[in-house]
């Protein structure tokens, strides 16, 4: 527990969400029974759900849905045993529709979804240091054919930019309008994918010219921040717990996870890395990266990087965002906001 304890203490500031939250339905007929609700389910959790008939109505039938999604289909007054095993960490949405006498209606609650994985206090070593630009308010870095390629933010200093991360040669450049504050990137499939914060706006450039391919709007109301791709699917954070997937061909956002360490969400979730299945995260404001199942939102790991903090000359340097992993190295790169290095670090548990 007290390992438990070191790892909250570096991701301090995640918030602690309230047990439970179960909700009944609005209706008076029939209720969703939570009196044997738990605060919190894991995935090694079966929910036990049933429904209340104080009016002892004649049931036909209940269909139960979860986030949506028919689960069951049951005579008379049935219940459900729902494994938890394979749903993602968050808010479980219970519906129940019960058909009587000709009628229907539909009794619902939810409960919360946890993580029971106890995150690894993950190791690092420095390999090398580099210089970095100390001008640069970072938002997104990442390697593409062995070159670096990072984004930065601020209103009319916004850019992306690929270099010589060794001496800092600057290949090229393009600078964003100076309405946009720009945030995350990513590359697939040779087109760069970069995010605004507050405009709801992205926009596809290709990787070669640095061209303007497209310029897109995000299909919900979030804000822009982080973004990695795993291949296929583009990952896209908002500043909140949750992680959403992007369809790389339409930009429609059309899926999330929410990440948990233990029953608490991880929330401030900023810059992303996909290294090997799993995805590497900056915290907005913590100097630590946390790595976690892009399946689930469960951390697995924790990386305090606090330390590199005390090698920076900058006055002027704020939070750590930044993370590159170089497969050909097998090394990932970090760096901040204004800060004036780069650490090349290799990570162990």
């Amino acid at each position: 527990m007290k390992k438990l304890n070191v790892l909250y203490i570096i991701l301090l500031g995640i918030i602690l969400t309230n047990c439970g939250d179960t909700k009944k339905g609005e209706n008076s007929i029939f209720t969703i029974d939570n009196s044997a609700f738990k605060p919190f389910y894991t995935a090694k959790d079966v929910l036990k759900v049933g429904v209340l008939n104080p009016n002892s109505k004649t049931i036909d039938s209940i269909v139960y849905y979860i986030n949506d999604i028919k689960i069951f289909t049951g005579k008379g007054n049935a219940a459900l045993d729902f494994p938890f095993n394979n749903q993602k960490l968050g808010y479980q949405n219970i519906k129940a529709l019960v058909y009587f006498g000709g009628d229907s209606s539909e009794a619902t609650a939810r409960v919360e979804l946890v993580s029971d994985i106890e995150p690894k206090l993950l190791k690092y070593a420095v390999v090398n240091t580099y210089p970095h630009d100390v001008k640069s308010f970072t938002e997104g870095l990442e390697f593409y054919k062995d070159t670096l390629y990072e984004s930065t933010g601020l209103k009319g200093s916004s850019y992306i930019r690929k270099y010589d991360y060794k001496t800092g040669e600057i290949y090229k450049q393009i600078d964003l309008d100076s309405a946009y504050f720009g945030e995350g990137i990513t590359i697939l499939n040779n087109k760069i994918y970069q995010l605004t914060w507050e405009q709801k706006t992205g926009f596809i450039y290709n990787v070669n010219t640095f061209k303007l391919e497209k310029k897109f709007t995000y299909s919900k109301e979030i804000e822009g921040w982080g973004m990695t791709n795993d291949g296929k699917s583009i990952f896209h954070t908002d500043g909140t717990e949750k992680v959403w997937t992007l369809n790389p061909s339409t930009q429609k956002l059309e899926s999330n996870v929410n990440v948990y360490s233990g029953n608490s969400k991880i929330k401030k979730i900023n810059e992303l890395e996909y290294i090997n299945g799993k995805i590497y995260t900056n915290i907005w404001l913590k100097d630590a990266i946390a790595v976690f199942n892009p399946l689930n939102g469960a951390v697995e790991g924790v990386l305090d990087l606090s330390k590199l903090r005390k090698e920076l000359k900058s006055s002027t340097a704020e939070a750590l965002n930044g993370i590159a992993y170089n497969p050909k190295t097998k090394t990932i790169f970090v760096t901040g906001k204004n800060w004036d290095k780069m650490f090349e670090i290799k990570i162990s548990e």
